[in-house]
C-alpha cells in the first residue's frame, strides 16, 4: 500500500505560518524552520505580554493618582485609604483619568474625602 501523507493540509499549515510571519527580520519570514520558531516564540511573548500589560497599566495608574494627589497635599496611600472609609467606590483607571484629564474633579474628589 502506498504512503499517505495530506499534502493539503500540511501545506495550508504552512502558509497560514508563513502568512502570519510576514514582516519578520530576515529569514523569519520565508524559511519554513525558522519561521516556525518565530511564529511560537511570538506567540509566548503575546501570551507572556498580555499579563505583563495588566500590571504595568495598574501601576501606571498608581503613579498618576499620587501625583495628583500630592498636589492637594496627601498620599496615594492616605487617599485610596480615605476613599475607602468615604465608601467611594472608584477604581484606580477613573481615579487616573480624573487626576490627568479633569483635575477639577479629582480635587473635588479629594477635597470630599479629607
Amino acid at each position: 500500500m502506498p504512503r499517505s501523507v495530506n499534502a493539503v493540509a500540511s501545506r495550508a499549515r504552512r502558509k497560514k505560518v508563513l502568512k502570519a510571519t510576514r514582516g519578520y527580520f530576515g529569514r523569519g519570514k520565508n524559511v519554513w524552520t525558522v519561521a516556525k520558531n518565530k511564529y511560537e516564540k511570538g506567540l509566548q511573548y503575546a501570551y507572556r505580554d498580555r499579563k505583563a500589560k495588566k500590571r504595568e497599566f495598574r501601576a501606571l495608574w498608581i503613579q498618576r493618582i499620587n501625583a495628583g494627589a500630592r498636589a492637594h497635599g496627601v498620599s496615594y496611600s492616605q487617599l485610596m485609604g480615605l476613599l475607602k472609609k468615604a465608601e467611594i467606590e472608584l477604581n484606580r483607571k477613573v481615579l487616573a483619568d480624573l487626576a490627568m484629564n479633569h483635575p477639577e474633579a479629582f480635587k473635588a474628589v479629594v477635597e470630599r474625602v479629607k
